[in-house]
């Protein structure tokens, strides 16, 4: 494919995730039904679509409409390129630009546009971030450095680098978590490469991998990681000690892959059900890594930000104090319950933990912390709520 005909195929994409579709059904649709396209033209036809996704307001304002066409103008207007040796009309290029495109587009207003927020999150995310809120969005607008951790039950950080660049994938140490590694160059080697495949490393961003190292883990626990998904952190708790380790949630299905992703990183890990979880007794340390907005992690999923509601966080929000008031009951006595966002949203945060304590007077929090975005890392939140007789 051509430079154009790949800007012409992002368009494309970018038109029908604007009426409705979601993001990655529409690149797997077009991956598909685009057998003429390489590996490569699927990976930069998929950078157009993101980098135009996670800017998607203040690029319409620049191209002159929130379309495809008018997305795609606006991000090579914003990186210095001249649309015009690529809007040519030839091939599989898009249309020959109008007289109207060649003088449209605006700089964008300040404020929740020029942020690449949707109008009604805009004050909620000033308030959560106060005077880090413009950076936290201009972050947001860029792709997320590649993140891996180590599997430290079967190498350490530099053997890990080692193995890496012997595939020609250089990382270097990140200081968020004394697992995490930044892949520097080769990412897209990652998914062939050995130290992948046999356990050695897995794709986490260093926050997540932090939110596990802050946890008072002990050899002999009993240890839930009640809302798993697709296993990452219940992974990275495995590699971390020998516990009795319990993966739960709530929609089943995701944990579909972590028996395979435990048998290769050498971590035993059990699955249980709802069902299951009733009959399962109590545990000494529970995580609950809750359904949240994902606002700290739209860099990687860029739909999000501008799907979810105001409705939609409301219901997310109950949905978390449902979690931490069912966590409760399966507590041993002086066990610690840990909260976890990728949010940077305070009404999931702190005030999440400030409701729940305020109607929960045997847990109290011993521990809050942010990661920041501007951090190098996802925006996440952690607090450990322990036993008030034990604070």
């Amino acid at each position: 494919m051509t430079p154009a005909a790949r800007v012409q195929a992002a368009i494309e994409c970018l038109d029908r995730i604007l009426a409705g579709a979601p993001a990655e059904q529409v690149l797997t649709a077009w991956g598909r039904a685009s057998r003429f396209a390489g590996s490569g033209d699927r990976a930069v036809v998929r950078d157009h679509v993101f980098d135009g996704l996670r800017a998607r307001r203040s690029l319409a304002a620049i191209g002159g409409g929130e379309t495809g066409r008018g997305i795609m103008l606006g991000l090579l207007r914003r990186n210095g390129e001249n649309p015009e040796n690529l809007f040519t009309g030839g091939g599989y290029a898009p249309e020959v630009m109008s007289a109207e495109e060649r003088s449209g587009g605006r700089e964008p207003v300040l404020g929740a546009e020029a942020a690449d927020i949707p109008d009604w999150l805009w004050p909620r995310f000033e308030a959560s971030l106060g005077d880090e809120a413009l950076a936290a969005a201009e972050a947001l607008k860029h792709r997320a450095p590649v993140h891996l951790r180590v599997n430290i039950a079967r190498t350490d950080p530099s053997g890990a680098i080692a193995a890496l660049a012997r595939e020609g994938i250089a990382a270097q140490p990140h200081p968020a978590a004394a697992t995490a590694l930044e892949v520097t160059e080769g990412a897209r080697k990652l998914r062939n490469a050995a130290a992948y495949r046999d356990g050695l490393v897995e794709l986490q961003d260093a926050a997540s991998q932090a939110v596990v190292e802050t946890l008072p883990l002990k050899d002999g626990m009993r240890v839930l990681d009640y809302c798993a998904g697709g296993g990452g952190k219940t992974l990275a708790i495995a590699a971390r000690g020998r516990f009795d380790l319990f993966a739960h949630d709530a929609a089943p299905q995701r944990l579909n892959d972590l028996p395979a992703r435990a048998e290769r990183a050498g971590a035993r890990i059990k699955l249980l059900d709802t069902k299951a979880l009733k009959r399962a007794g109590q545990f000494d340390l529970i995580l609950c890594d809750v359904p949240c907005s994902g606002s700290g992690s739209w860099r990687r999923a860029p739909d999000g930000k501008w799907r979810l509601t105001e409705a939609q966080l409301t219901g997310l929000l109950v949905t978390q104090a449902a979690i931490l008031d069912e966590a409760v009951a399966l507590l041993a006595p002086g066990g610690l319950l840990a909260y976890a966002t990728c949010s940077v949203l305070q009404d999931e945060n702190e005030e999440q933990i400030q409701r729940f304590a305020a109607r929960n007077s045997t847990l109290s929090p011993v521990f809050q912390k942010r990661w920041s975005l501007t951090g190098g890392t996802d925006g996440f939140f952690a607090a450990h709520l322990a036993w008030a007789t034990t604070a």
